[in-house]
């Protein structure tokens, strides 16, 4: 933790709010629907403001085929809605036609510090070995992040446990912002929400690897576009081991690929892990694995088609996503044109 986030900056006053999105880069997967989707619609229903994006500047911190980018984001959008986002209740939008996200982005990379950069393992993990091939882009993301999230006052961020490290440095630079220039509470301190049995979903066929749409293989993952025959078939064939589910969580400690699969079942089923144990206590995945397809199927059946109905219908996605930008834009201007202010800029 920073020194920024020693200090005591003054309590929020403002309204609850809730923020998320998904990077714009390849196919979605049951990761990102129980991880991220799913939870956004739920908390639709908490009443509280929910700003939802399709993060397409992060996406190009590395390379994207232009002609596909714009695709892509109308591919999360579509995803979106079908998982039940409402666009009457909730504000979908695609990141980079707020402006003010570039522009809050630079405030915050002068006010943020190297050393607190250095420390995110996240750009330590995609740059690999040859950190200087990457781009500045990918090493600044979480400050972009966490122009993101402050631009709304977000107050609750739903993230999964390898993004906490991210809102952490958000709270940091929203403290050393009030307190470099002498407005305490003017940007609130967000919380994560990280609750449910599969906030981070791991690959098929290895359970210490989180389900990443850029792994090179695809029975790692079950894609939010795959029908049900596939579906089953890469259930049928994910990696496990030849114990039997055990009758207590402890019993699922060092089997990782066991362990996976009862959240993704208890994600599915909405209970708990433990009674999922408790359910199949000494049964092998013989009878497991299709009690789970059959739960994987009839969950995502119904959201895979109707992303494949928005997708034959570009113009209603463009439609949802033309109003979010002009909604968002009237929460997010007024904040900048605030910090433009504060921090001194000039203006007529």
């Amino acid at each position: 933790m920073s020194d920024a986030a020693s200090a005591d900056p003054a309590v929020y006053a403002g309204p609850r709010r809730i923020l998320s999105g998904i990077q714009a880069s390849g196919a979605l997967h049951l990761g990102n629907y129980l991880g991220a989707l799913k939870r956004f619609t739920a908390l639709q229903e908490t009443g509280a403001p929910v700003f939802v994006f399709v993060a397409d500047m992060h996406a190009i911190t590395v390379w994207q085929d232009p002609q596909k980018l714009a695709d892509q984001t109308r591919e999360i959008a579509a995803a979106y809605l079908a998982s039940g986002l409402d666009p009457a209740r909730s504000i979908i939008f695609p990141q980079s036609a707020v402006r003010a996200h570039a522009d809050l982005a630079w405030v915050f990379n002068c006010v943020a510090r190297l050393g607190w950069l250095d420390r995110m393992t996240q750009f330590k993990e995609k740059s690999g070995k040859h950190k200087e091939r990457a781009s500045v882009g990918l090493y600044t993301y979480p400050v972009l992040q966490a122009a993101d999230i402050l631009l709304y006052k977000a107050t609750e961020v739903p993230v999964g446990e390898d993004q906490k490290q991210h809102l952490e440095l958000t709270r940091d630079i929203a403290a050393k912002f009030n307190t470099d220039f002498g407005v305490p509470g003017f940007f609130p301190q967000p919380e994560p929400v990280i609750h449910g049995p599969a906030t981070r979903v791991m690959s098929l066929r290895d359970g210490s690897a989180k389900m990443s749409k850029s792994d090179p293989s695809d029975q790692s993952r079950i894609n939010l576009t795959d029908d049900a025959d596939t579906i089953a078939a890469k259930i049928r064939k994910a990696r496990t081991d030849a114990e039997p589910l055990p009758d207590s969580l402890d019993g699922l400690a060092e089997r990782p690929e066991a362990r996976n699969l009862v959240a993704i079942y208890a994600a599915l089923a909405n209970t708990s892990r433990e009674a999922v144990v408790e359910q199949f206590a000494g049964q092998g995945f013989g009878a497991f694995k299709p009690a789970l397809a059959d739960l994987a199927v009839e969950a995502l059946a119904p959201v895979t088609a109707e992303m494949r109905r928005l997708m034959n219908d570009p113009a209603e996605i463009d439609r949802v996503l033309a109003d979010g930008a002009e909604r968002a834009a009237s929460v997010a201007d007024p904040v900048v044109e605030e910090v433009k202010r504060i921090v001194g800029f000039w203006r007529a």
